[in-house]
């Protein structure tokens, strides 16, 4: 997925988590909660976009031809000034969008996304704990600059080596992990789904979305929560129950490590 316009975004049955938004200097940096939505729109003005979750649907960037896509989970984007952008999916994933208010157009023709670096995953991660609780020491000029650096970088870094995860394994990992956060899963299980040796998995995951499998199992599992949350009225308890936490104290904790807030915080919203 690239750069959206979250207007467009599906309203759910329940309210879901706002839209966070901060302007200083001559930045917009948004979070788009995980959701789904259908947009199309021409871009005014250059966009940088991180997608923490792993999504699909379909989408015509700069093109006229529609097709299915995968977006990796910590996968960069960038949509250049004048970008024809038609997107849609039906679940979405919570998105880092940041773009300039200033009318200066960022260097890049090219529109791309699913690109790997992990300096633009660390300043994401840092941005979106920001949005979600926000600090005196908040550095959002230098934060939104330095992802703009990383984003209009020249280096091929968006290309997949040989023997990466492909998007449709990371689809196919997925239904397997959402149909099974209740319970226990490990390296092995995700392994033998996809036919490959633990070792050789492990680095693949790594090589493909920047973290390693349990790393981001906790991450599908704070999703699910989140979820949950979102769009029913289970008690906090039952939602840690239905994602595999050993207690609502666990998911509470893991909530505070990952996302810097607590489920309740989140929930009161």
């Amino acid at each position: 997925m690239v750069c959206m316009n979250p207007l467009n975004r599906l309203q759910p049955p329940f309210p879901p988590e706002p839209v966070r938004r901060i302007e200083v200097g001559p930045w917009a940096i948004e979070l788009l909660p995980g959701s789904a939505y259908a947009t199309r729109y021409v871009a005014n003005q250059s966009a940088i976009g991180f997608a923490f979750d792993s999504q699909r649907g379909l989408h015509a960037i700069g093109s006229d031809r529609v097709q299915p896509f995968i977006a990796m989970p910590n996968g960069l984007a960038f949509v250049p000034t004048g970008c024809d952008v038609l997107s849609e999916s039906p679940t979405g994933g919570e998105y880092l969008r940041v773009i300039r208010t200033d009318g200066r157009v960022l260097p890049g023709d090219r529109a791309f996304n699913n690109r790997m670096d992990p300096q633009a995953t660390a300043l994401a991660l840092r941005m979106r704990g920001a949005l979600l609780q926000a600090g005196v020491a908040d550095d959002w000029e230098a934060w939104a600059l330095a992802l703009a650096e990383r984003a209009t970088m020249n280096a091929g870094l968006s290309t997949p080596l040989q023997g990466s995860l492909t998007p449709n394994r990371m689809r196919l990992l997925d239904e397997f992990i959402d149909a099974g956060l209740d319970g226990p899963l490990g390296v092995q299980a995700m392994a033998q789904l996809l036919g490959l040796s633990e070792g050789y998995f492990m680095r693949a995951f790594k090589q493909a979305t920047g973290q390693s499998p349990h790393s981001y199992l906790i991450d599908r599992r704070l999703a699910k929560a989140r979820a949950l949350m979102r769009d029913s009225t289970a008690r906090l308890a039952d939602i840690a129950h239905a994602c595999g936490f050993n207690s609502q104290a666990h998911m509470t904790t893991t909530f505070r490590q990952r996302l810097g807030v607590s489920p309740a915080q989140l929930r009161g919203c």
